[in-house]
């Protein structure tokens, strides 16, 4: 499962890219600022827009685990 290592809206509004400006600029949808704030999976597309203003890797701003109920399903 993937999920964040750090919270990605507090990290781009410390930037200068409130959700106003994300939004307004459409560098992020409604739906990935929605999904961020769920801990929701966002597109590639986002996390590389996220990465560039972050100016952070993706293993720096995601985390990859499998759990066991991924084992059970993915790994039969």
């Amino acid at each position: 499962m993937i999920n964040y290592k750090i919270d990605i809206l507090e990290e781009l509004k410390n930037k200068g890219y409130t959700t106003y400006i994300l939004r307004k600029n459409k560098y992020l949808s409604e739906t990935t600022i929605a999904n961020i704030r769920a801990g929701k999976p966002i597109t590639m597309n986002a996390l590389d827009a996220i990465c560039v203003m972050l100016r952070k890797k993706p293993e720096e701003i995601i985390n990859f685990e499998i759990s066991d109920s991924d084992k059970i399903k993915y790994f039969v």
